[in-house]
């Protein structure tokens, strides 16, 4: 029978309910069957330091952290790092290569900041997994191990290690030893809120996960549950607490070895997080300046990469960025980086405004506090994209050939590792691997590659299927260079907005509707009869056009439009209000000529990619009629996409708003009427509440 006494003088034997808490660690958040998991744990040896000669030699464990991040859904390597200018239109795409700082490497326009740090980068254009599935080519990154056969997308107690665990398991931080491996902001999570495998421990166990705080930076409200005394909890009380496990672990002492080694290691580390403050410290963005915070982007990616940093410079050794989802975008066709419509606009609008910024501040951010020599900054997605674009403008899965790219400690920058064909579709230099980069991340971390595990039967196992990249390795890049092509205005920070212009103040005309074009904003459009202008006061709908006499028709059937692109769309509730007044010679005037007037509010999906707002498939409407000579709003307000868990919403060519007059039947009005005449548009304004994920989902 297990007992426990106070050490404090004069107390009394402890109550029930404290000794169930100390059974369950309830005040830092471990449970008793959590830190005995290390039944499942499986030793995991290292051989001494091997004897590499050259740069494998001088590298070997050149690296104190490395900061991961994870383009998860796959981005383009054609308009990112390996840009394709010779190649036919459908498979180059839109954009044109930049040159960067360093003379012969050429980026993607949409990098214009990350090519001014072309020096420091190593960029590998010849990784293959050979696989197209999000779960199994993202598992082979992430572990260095090929998944066997089937599908990844469950998570199973043989899978093998997330590289991360490993790194928890051979390179424990120093100063933080419980926060070794940490994942931020979110877990990696496929359309139907699936956790794939590869992100876990496997068959190491549960005392090797990586460390997951699911939340957004960004927030105001942002804060680490766990990471500070309970409510109520006193410091007195947890060193009894302390003392209470103390006992325990002293008359648990003989029966279980290694289920007390895990619980004393596992509860002193989860005591000294409540207890130190370092963590919670680390974790608390208000502490930055907000110039930084601005530098990074106040976006749940920037701040979670700022985050990184702070994390990297408290202890951390491994903090595993994940590109987050947007909200709503749980089951679209182009979440995350997963471009299968849209690519060039969801790139443009979206991603690299996200990416680019940030990732130049964390650049300037390391060098600046010299980190970067001792940081490993490695940026990678689980494939690439197909070389064609497909119907809807999108690039599909690729897992054939794409690119990544690695910097700072041990990594010799300014150069390019292997090459893709002309098309970037194979490789066709220096073939790499999976297990190639998790053997690069081990190696210059101090961690042996060619270490072994023993699984569950003592059988022996590689860390990883492969072998550092030598050529990655070395001094980087400090003589030579030439200032980058980029230009960040064609790239600018990343805007939250749904629509580019709202209150028709600024000085851009409306658009046409024809020719084609990926240029943002209002377009305005119309048939004999009606007209649709730009003004000081808003957009004007009015009758009007050229005539040989002072009389104005307006046929049965006319219309004219103003149309605009939604940024980022994704399934979910969307509120269109627009404010509009009116003019006129007279109420009797106006009334004559509205009612003969159809006037609506349009949510529509484009019928292709040559994006014409004149042939749309309207997806929600509502008519609406102004009275003479008030200002009013109208509202349309409806869910877009399937209420059904799972269940795809498709963007298509994309969605839009629209404003349309038509005329029901033939006008026919004075020239001074038809100068009097107005409808006017003065703002616009549309909010979106995304389709909620069921957050239970967790690995």
């Amino acid at each position: 029978m297990l007992s426990l006494v106070s050490s404090h003088r004069g107390s009394s034997p402890i109550p029930r309910r404290e000794w169930l808490r100390v059974g369950g660690l309830s005040a830092v958040g471990l449970s008793l069957p959590t830190l005995l998991a290390a039944r499942g744990a499986t030793a995991a040896t290292s051989s001494a330091v091997p004897a590499f000669s050259g740069e494998l030699g001088a590298t070997f464990g050149r690296a104190k952290n490395v900061i991961f991040l994870w383009l998860q859904g796959g981005p383009p390597q054609h308009e990112t790092f390996d840009p394709k200018p010779d190649a036919p239109l459908e498979i180059r795409g839109p954009f044109k290569p930049i040159s960067t700082n360093v003379p012969g490497i050429q980026f993607s326009e949409l990098l214009p900041r990350t090519s001014r740090y072309a020096d420091r980068l190593a960029v590998v254009r010849s990784l293959s997994t050979r696989d197209d599935n999000h779960d199994v080519s993202g598992y082979w990154l992430l572990t260095g191990y090929p998944y066997l056969t089937g599908s990844a997308r469950q998570i199973k107690p043989s899978d093998w290690p997330y590289f991360g665990s490993v790194v928890k398991m051979l390179k424990p931080s120093e100063k933080l030893p419980a926060l070794t491996s940490v994942w931020i902001p979110d877990a990696m999570r496929l359309n139907d809120n699936v956790t794939p495998a590869g992100q876990t421990a496997g068959f190491l166990g549960a005392v090797w996960e990586p460390e997951r705080f699911v939340g957004d930076p960004a927030l105001p409200e942002y804060q680490i549950e766990g990471l500070r005394l309970p409510e109520g909890v006193q410091s007195v009380r947890m060193d009894q607490r302390r003392e209470m496990l103390r006992q325990l672990e002293a008359q648990l002492h003989g029966r279980s070895l290694s289920h007390v080694a895990a619980w004393d290691r596992l509860s002193q580390q989860a005591f000294d997080l409540v207890t130190s403050g370092e963590a919670r410290a680390a974790f608390d963005l208000s502490r930055e300046p907000d110039a930084v915070r601005d530098r990074y982007g106040r976006y749940t990616w920037g701040q979670s990469v700022l985050l990184a940093r702070r994390l990297i410079e408290a202890g951390v050794r491994l903090v595993h960025v994940n590109w987050a989802r947007d909200p709503g975008d749980n089951a679209v066709d182009n979440p995350l980086w997963d471009t299968h419509s849209l690519n060039a606009d969801r790139l443009q609008d979206n991603l690299c405004p996200q990416f680019d910024p940030t990732f130049a501040a964390l650049m300037d951010d390391l060098s600046e506090r010299g980190l970067l020599d001792e940081t490993l900054v490695v940026v990678i997605g689980e494939f690439g994209r197909t070389p064609k674009i497909n119907v809807n403008g999108g690039r599909d899965h690729w897992g054939h050939v794409f690119s990544f790219a690695m910097a700072g400690a041990g990594i010799r920058g300014g150069q390019v590792i292997g090459a893709s064909d002309r098309d970037g579709a194979y490789p066709a230099s220096t073939p790499l691997t999976g297990g190639d980069l998790t053997a690069t991340i081990f190696h210059l971390l101090g961690i042996d590659p060619g270490g072994v595990f023993h699984d569950r039967q003592n059988r022996p196992h590689p860390l990883t299927k492969g072998e550092p990249i030598a050529g990655l390795l070395g001094e980087r890049l400090t003589s030579g260079l030439q200032v980058s092509e980029g230009d960040p205005a064609f790239v600018p920070p990343f805007d939250t907005r749904l629509l580019f212009d709202t209150n028709f103040h600024s000085s851009q005309p409306l658009l046409q509707v024809e020719p084609p074009s990926r240029t943002k904003g209002w377009r305005g459009w119309s048939q004999p009869g009606l007209l649709v202008s730009k003004t000081q006061a808003g957009v004007e709908f009015r009758c009007g056009g050229e005539s040989a006499s002072d009389a104005i028709v307006v046929n049965a059937g006319s219309r004219a439009l103003l149309a605009q692109e939604i940024r980022n769309a994704r399934g979910g509730h969307y509120s269109l209000r627009v404010r509009v007044t009116t003019q006129a010679g007279s109420a009797d005037e106006y009334q004559s000529i509205v009612q003969q007037l159809r006037l609506r509010l349009v949510l529509f999906r484009f019928s292709d990619m040559r994006k014409d707002p004149r042939t749309v498939s309207e997806l929600a409407a509502v008519e609406f009629r102004p009275e003479f000579g008030q200002a009013r709003e109208f509202l349309l307000d409806r869910f877009l996409g399937s209420t059904s868990p799972g269940a795809n919403f498709a963007i298509g060519s994309g969605l839009g708003v629209l404003m349309a007059v038509e005329a029901m039947s033939t006008i026919e009005l004075s020239r001074d009427q038809s100068e009097r005449f107005r409808i006017v548009v003065e703002s616009v304004d549309l909010q979106f509440q995304p389709r909620q994920r069921d957050d239970s989902v967790t690995v």
